[in-house]
């Protein structure tokens, strides 16, 4: 039952996980006996690579590497049921007869090529371009550099989804940043103008900040044929892995003759770079949440891992951090399933002992599962090579991000019964479990609290009292309009968080008007 949430997670993400399930004794099934539930139905949706059952020992083996190939092939969950008195019984060597079935452990994936027609299509479009941007998700891993090889070639703005981030050399003054709700100004600005849109193994469902249908031309890059045309018009199809689909595309693309458009993508750029510094500066009730993350930027080094959970902290990371090439950040994405945080952090670090590990969380994710996951980083971590696990609480005592999604998409007030946290004191928790836990409470404390957290011999907790007033913004001015309105009415009601908010959100907008 508990395995649902991460199975969903990695169904939606695409990523291959086997998850082998215990099962009451068979002959009790059916009876409505203690913890006997059908798992065949339970899983039967999230399973979506592979689904078996053992009833006889001799089928283990055959189930297990069919669910390795299959989730392997299939990019997504499979699930293997074993009922208890399999589990125990006698795992005699398989018979050679009819009805036994003989597998082995081995996988291997070939290479998916485009075709010489589908690049020539592709090359077609784009050269055509006067405003091109290129999209790039999850699937252009491996590909930062021939991708701002191409942007450069095109004069072409890239954005990044969510997972993408990583994958993009984010200082490039082509990289717009983030698409979506909680993207940056420039990404929203160039998909506004893009007539030409290159899609490189993205799936962002935030298709409302996508270029208006009909107005791109579109060409998608997929090594899933499935993926393509699934959240925007797709007009040329790439059925290829990514690097090799560049690659190509970046030897028959001629150079752009007219850079009056690669000019105002490094002018909208570079003035996102300057809203994102002065957001970060933005005085606040105790500490802004933007101003603790970027100051994270020195201490991310390379080779670290970063595990990020739900919520307003999601924001902070997608507009202020910039990590280096060779980390991995692991993040519920198209699920966007709270309480995410601490155990990705712990599975990433028991991956892995010798590599250091950030966990980014809210104090909403801290609480529904952090709190608990902390004993098992407290009981495993004198085995870890590199004692190095911080976990960063940003806490405002507010479910945060639906505070601000029921002002904006509701035009509702926040609804304090629904919305206000406990009171935890995150630090003095971990010392109590023998770990290390530091406090911040004004931007002041923010740089000595990351110093010894990432300077610390074992894990570390720090801390940081955020503002729950802290504007959670949309790129789009339409919906930053609105949702000022909702705002100011909430304040005019006499809701302290609504001044305070409304107050932030205006020194934002300031920020906006004076970067021209």
């Amino acid at each position: 039952m508990h395995l649902l949430n991460g199975l969903y997670d990695a169904k939606l993400d695409h990523v291959p996980v086997v998850a082998i399930v215990g099962q009451q004794r068979r002959s009790a099934l059916g009876s409505g006996y203690m913890q006997e539930i059908d798992l065949r139905a339970l899983m039967g949706d999230v399973a979506s690579a592979f689904l078996g059952e053992a009833s006889d020992p001799a089928q283990v083996p055959m189930l297990v590497d069919r669910a390795f190939r299959s989730a392997l092939a299939r990019r997504a969950p499979a699930v293997v049921i074993v009922p208890h008195d399999v589990q125990v019984a006698p795992a005699d060597p398989p018979r050679h007869a009819h009805g036994v079935v003989h597998t082995s452990a081995v996988f291997e994936s070939g290479s998916v090529a485009a075709t010489d027609d589908q690049l020539q299509r592709a090359v077609d479009v784009l050269a055509g371009a006067e405003r091109p941007v290129i999209l790039a998700g999850a699937g252009a891993r491996g590909c930062r550099d021939v991708l701002c090889r191409l942007a450069e070639r095109m004069g072409a703005a890239i954005v990044t989804s969510l997972r993408g981030k990583t994958f993009v050399d984010e200082a490039h003054p082509l990289c717009a940043g983030t698409l979506g709700h909680l993207g940056t100004t420039a990404s929203a600005d160039v998909l506004e103008a893009c007539d030409a849109l290159l899609i490189v193994g993205a799936n962002d469902p935030w298709t409302e900040y996508y270029p208006a249908p009909g107005q791109a031309r579109a060409v998608q890059i997929d090594i899933d044929p499935a993926q393509i045309g699934n959240r925007y018009p797709v007009e040329v199809p790439v059925v290829s892995d990514a690097h090799h689909a560049l690659v190509h595309l970046l030897a028959r693309i001629p150079q752009a003759q007219d850079a009056s458009w690669g000019e105002r993508v490094r002018d909208r750029v570079a003035r996102w770079h300057r809203i994102a510094a002065r957001r970060a500066e933005v005085p606040m009730r105790g500490v802004n949440p933007e101003h603790a993350v970027r100051a994270l930027r020195p201490h991310v080094a390379s080779g670290m891992r970063v595990a990020l959970d739900v919520g307003s902290v999601v924001y902070a990371y997608a507009r202020q951090l910039v990590v280096p090439s060779d980390v991995d950040v692991h993040l519920s994405s198209t699920l966007a399933s709270m309480g995410c945080g601490v155990p990705y952090g712990l599975a990433a670090k028991l991956s892995d002992p010798a590599r250091p590990v950030l966990v980014l969380a809210g104090d909403g994710g801290m609480q529904m599962t952090g709190l608990n996951e902390m004993l098992t980083v407290a009981a495993r971590w004198r085995d870890w090579r590199d004692p190095r696990f911080v976990v960063a609480v940003l806490d405002n005592r507010d479910l945060a991000e639906v505070s601000w999604e029921q002002r904006e998409m509701e035009s509702a007030p926040r609804f304090r019964e629904s919305q206000e946290l406990p009171a935890v004191d995150y630090a003095a928790y971990a010392r109590l479990l023998g770990l290390d836990g530091v406090s911040a409470g004004s931007p002041d404390e923010v740089e000595e609290a990351w110093t010894r957290a990432f300077a610390a011999e074992r894990p570390c907790v720090v801390h940081l009292r955020t503002d729950p007033a802290a504007p959670l913004v949309p790129p789009s001015q339409v919906d930053v309009a609105q949702l000022w309105e909702t705002l100011r009415a909430e304040a005019d009601a006499g809701g302290e968080h609504g001044r305070a908010a409304v107050e932030l959100l205006d020194a934002y907008l300031a920020i906006d008007e004076e970067e021209p």
